[in-house]
């Protein structure tokens, strides 16, 4: 179990690795520091294998983007702010 981040060089090396072995049939390991939007896209890999479309390959390459760029995390908060204040004004009666 980590108790750290890691580092953005780890990050892409581990993005790489996974993005290689999903490509060539093989699995995902855990504890890669990748977000969910970055392990949904590999996992779709995965899913295709043999049959890798360019457009997976390039949809796994911008959710790791996503992730470096912080604007996934960003997507998550905004998302779960309206998930909290749709509740709140149902909560409410508004």
């Amino acid at each position: 179990m980590r108790l750290d981040h890691p580092a953005r060089e780890e990050l892409v090396q581990n993005f790489d690795a996974e993005l290689a072995s999903v490509r060539n049939g093989g699995g995902l390991r855990s504890e890669t520091g990748l977000d969910s939007e970055t392990d949904a896209t590999l996992w779709a890999i995965a899913r295709a294998y043999p049959n890798v479309s360019d457009e997976l390959v390039v949809a796994a390459r911008e959710a790791f983007a996503g992730q470096l760029d912080g604007s996934n995390a960003r997507r998550r908060r905004e998302d779960l702010a309206r998930r909290i204040e749709e509740m709140r004004r149902i909560r409410d009666g508004a």
